[in-house]
């Protein structure tokens, strides 16, 4: 059901309620007219705080519980000394209105630490990490990610961070040909992304305080909701494994399914270019390993067939060696 059709409902049942209290009084068009502006003015006051979380609103009201209680007793010490009633009743006014105040603002300032939600107490599910990913600016731009999630193999909620999503605009919207290109690019992916039936992805509205950089921003978040990472950008990755956060990268993802491959192994392979040594010609696979032929070199432009000799792993990825089967 829309929203729009329960407000006007509200507002609707509320003017009969005006109509039947002004016929008690003589007068059901002014009870009619009162309870219209009334119910709409509630209506109008709600629609501008749909963006008041209930995170926020819970540890105002935490606040303010609080505040009541603390000046409590603080009036009930008072109390004890012989004032006058009209100044002991100004004194506990003022206590109350200032740490009301105190402690809604304290409240709200602490509400991305704040985990109770009021009335109901629920605490924060212990399996919360195992279903949240926040996806980063670099994971989107890549693309390779709408694969991904097209396979299946990563069944969580994706939330893309408010401040992601203006990173992104920002990029898209560069002098730059290329960065806006980059920009457009992940706009797009991110618009396949919530298109894909059954995946949950929405713009995450919260936003960590104080003045951090994107990724700063990212890492905290994430630390907040036991969120997991996804990412490529190398130093993010590094960051967020020091706090203790689970990432995602998915250049890691692609370095493990590359095809192994053993000594003694045979494949095709097409030469493209020179090797560091005189006599060695490279290639490349599909998925950019690069394959260095020993004695080869006059073979550059041919497809061959060649043997693994040995491996290389290094940081930057894996490097094949192979030698000419004939």
């Amino acid at each position: 059901m829309s929203l729009w059709v329960v407000r006007l409902f509200f507002v609707a049942a509320f003017s009969v309620i005006g109509y039947q209290i002004g016929c008690q009084f003589n007068n059901a068009l002014l009870g009619v007219a009162v309870a219209f502006v009334f119910s709409s003015f509630i209506v109008f006051f709600e629609t501008l705080t749909r963006k008041i979380s209930l995170r926020g609103l819970s540890s105002a009201v935490f606040g303010l519980i609080f505040g009541l209680l603390f000046a409590k007793i603080l009036s009930d010490i008072i109390s004890l000394f012989p004032l006058d009633q009209q100044i002991l009743l100004i004194i506990k006014t003022a206590l109350i209105l200032t740490f009301s105040y105190i402690g809604m603002v304290l409240g709200l300032r602490g509400r991305d630490e704040f985990h109770l939600i009021i009335p109901y107490v629920k605490f924060k599910r212990q399996s919360q990490s195992a279903d949240i990913v926040l996806v980063d600016t670099s994971a989107i731009i890549d693309g390779r990610i709408l694969d991904i999630i097209k396979t299946g193999f990563v069944d969580a909620r994706l939330l893309v961070p408010r401040f992601i999503l203006k990173e992104l605009q920002l990029i898209s919207d560069s002098t730059d040909p290329i960065k806006r290109q980059r920009g457009q690019r992940g706009l797009e992916i991110l618009r396949n992304l919530q298109s894909i039936p059954g995946i949950e992805v929405r713009i995450h509205e919260q936003e960590p305080e104080g003045k951090m950089d994107t990724d700063a921003k990212l890492v905290r978040l994430a630390q907040l909701m036991d969120a997991k990472v996804m990412t490529t950008d190398f130093n993010l990755n590094r960051v967020a494994e020091i706090e203790g956060i689970k990432v995602l990268n998915i250049n890691e993802l692609a370095r493990a399914l590359k095809p192994v491959f053993l000594p003694g192994e045979e494949m095709s392979i097409k030469l493209v270019r020179e090797g560091k040594e005189h006599s060695q010609a490279v290639g490349y696979l599909e998925d950019g390993t690069m394959v260095v032929v020993e004695g080869a070199r006059w073979l550059i432009g041919k497809t061959v067939k060649v043997q693994v000799t040995s491996v290389l792993q290094n940081p930057s990825g894996r490097i094949i060696f192979a030698r000419l089967v004939s």
